[in-house]
């Protein structure tokens, strides 16, 4: 999305009336928001079928169709602001509540619901895909997700969850 002034205005606009609404919870229990689990790592560094961990995400603003996910590396600049990965999921414009799946790591192929907004930005780092897992080599950068509720291309709402350090 290409933003103007006046997109970002707009954003910013909608994002204060709601920002205290959109609450995200990791409920994969391997993941505490403090160390990146043993595993979910990139397959350049022992990785093993690691993915985007499942979320639960409550007080939805009404009318909200998708909820955007941005991974990040916030101690990297080229892989911040999205740069592990953006994708959309589909919701019903009526649900106040969602739970999102995990995504594979280094593939393509998304689940049912989810569409790719931007592939990761370490190609020819590690291997390919919409989503690539913490691939720092354990220098304890971190990790972090911004998840933002959409209506069309309006943000309703947003907030960033901290996924760990690697």
């Amino acid at each position: 999305m290409k933003r103007t002034l006046l997109t970002t205005l707009i954003v910013a606009s909608s994002f204060s009336t709601y920002a205290s609404a959109l609450e995200v919870k990791l409920t994969d229990p391997v993941w505490d928001g403090v160390k990146i689990p043993v595993g979910q790592q990139c397959d350049k560094f022992g990785g093993e079928s690691p993915a985007t961990p499942k979320l639960h995400i409550t007080h939805i603003p009404a009318g909200s169709d998708s909820i955007v996910l941005e991974y990040s590396d916030r101690d990297s600049k080229k892989m911040d602001n999205g740069g592990h990965g953006r994708m959309s999921y589909s919701i019903d414009s009526t649900s106040k509540t969602t739970d999102i799946p995990s995504v594979p790591g280094h593939s393509f192929e998304l689940p049912e619901k989810f569409t790719m907004i931007e592939a990761h930005r370490g190609a020819g780092w590690d291997k390919e895909g919409a989503y690539m897992p913490p691939c720092s080599g354990g220098n304890n950068h971190a990790y972090y997700v911004t998840v933002k509720a959409m209506k069309g291309e309006m943000v309703t709402a947003e907030t960033i969850l901290e996924l760990g350090s690697f």
